[in-house]
């Protein structure tokens, strides 16, 4: 007689997130209030960069992973744009430069200084002029050095080299609406967007071709996003006809069905999808949720597998997640910044100090309240 398997084998049902103690946070900070769905925040292992609330302009802070605390309200910003910051994106190649994208129809590159900033940056390394309408989204591209996507409210999404301020590619006339979001695949061959139109687009850029197009991928007027995952599989996040939110995920060499769909509650708030390719991990935020729930995708159905929740008391404006190369590891010891104190050449503990931790950490996110940024460190017990 065999018995069925109840419980799935899945290591990583037991995650778990843990919020920082309160002096780790970075307090005193007003987060902007600008209406776009952007997740307001970038981090990587030397710098959080928080989209902040600006006076005749548009402005960003930029902070050392261990400059916690309460942060002064003199405290120097990114503020080149003449218009409000929408979107913003760390150079996966460089620690020290980032992207902005602005409701002045432009996107600026700028250089961080070694230790952070010490007087306000207005002087961008490079100032990307090609959209009609503000800049809603910036991404760097995952391989290739120096090339950066930009997508505005005109409709158009352009490719840069950075380094010769030129337009690579102009892909115009693909989305007959406003695009939501782009995501890159792993090795930056296609993306895939998520228009206002309900359609999801896989897109070569270096032909100017779309390679898949799925309309009404999911029913719902608000909001929806579509991100690339390792295999090739696209992940969204949408509403249904009756407004109740919605994941789905996608095989791009048939998008006449999703794989699978799940219907989460029925809130208002546009689902922020992060993932992490090494566990094969998704986690989703809502905007204005005081939750992360988090999904792991398999091979087997029904393919989508709820994890948990980690919930709070406060919600949140904006997240920033936290690269791979950013974590420690061999070790998750919240009274320890060892994740990055802003200098290079700092790695994780040795090994001798690997196996005395009974944690590892898959993911950190930063959380964006009103007032203050919550790093908050998703761990999974080791056995």
């Amino acid at each position: 007689m065999s018995f069925r398997k109840v419980v799935r084998q899945s290591k990583f049902r037991h995650v778990f997130g843990q919020p920082v103690k309160t002096d780790q946070c970075y307090d005193d900070i007003r987060v902007s209030r600008v209406t776009w769905d952007s997740t307001f925040c970038a981090v990587n292992p030397s710098f959080v960069a928080i989209i902040v609330e600006a006076s005749g302009g548009g402005a960003f802070l930029v902070l050392p992973l261990h400059k916690t605390g309460r942060i002064d309200k003199s405290y120097p910003t990114v503020c080149g744009h003449t218009g409000p910051v929408l979107d913003i994106d760390w150079c996966p190649h460089n620690d020290h430069v980032i992207a902005s994208g602005s409701e002045d129809c432009t996107v600026m590159v700028w250089q961080i200084p070694e230790n952070g900033l010490s007087q306000p940056l207005t002087e961008p390394v490079v100032v990307l002029e090609g959209h009609s309408k503000r800049v809603g989204i910036v991404t760097w591209h995952p391989t290739a050095r120096n090339v950066l996507l930009s997508a505005g409210c005109d409709n158009v999404v352009l490719i840069w080299n950075v380094g010769t301020a030129e337009e690579l590619y102009r892909l115009d006339g693909l989305h007959p609406d406003l695009i939501y979001s782009v995501s890159w695949s792993r090795d930056g061959s296609r993306f895939c967007t998520a228009c206002k139109d309900k359609s999801v687009r896989v897109i070569d850029p270096r032909r100017g071709t779309m390679v898949a197009e799925k309309e009404r991928a999911h029913e719902g007027a608000r909001p929806m996003r579509a991100i690339f995952l390792a295999d090739g599989k696209i992940f969204t996040t949408g509403f249904s006809r009756m407004s109740e939110r919605q994941l789905a995920l996608w095989d791009t060499e048939n998008l006449e069905e999703p794989m699978g769909l799940q219907e989460l509650d029925s809130s208002n708030g546009a689902l922020l999808p992060f993932y992490d390719p090494d566990t094969n991990v998704v986690y989703v935020c809502g905007k204005g949720d005081s939750s992360i729930r988090y999904f792991e995708i398999t091979e087997e159905p029904p393919y989508i597998h709820f994890l948990n929740t980690f919930t709070s008391k406060e919600p949140q404006r904006g997240m920033g997640w936290m690269p791979k190369r950013g974590l420690d590891v061999s070790k998750c010891e919240i009274a320890r910044w060892a994740w990055g104190h802003g200098e290079r050449g700092e790695g994780p503990p040795g090994p001798s100090k690997t196996f005395r931790d009974p944690l590892c950490s898959p993911g950190r996110f930063y959380k964006l309240h009103e007032r203050k940024c919550e790093p908050i460190i998703m761990t999974v017990p080791r056995k």
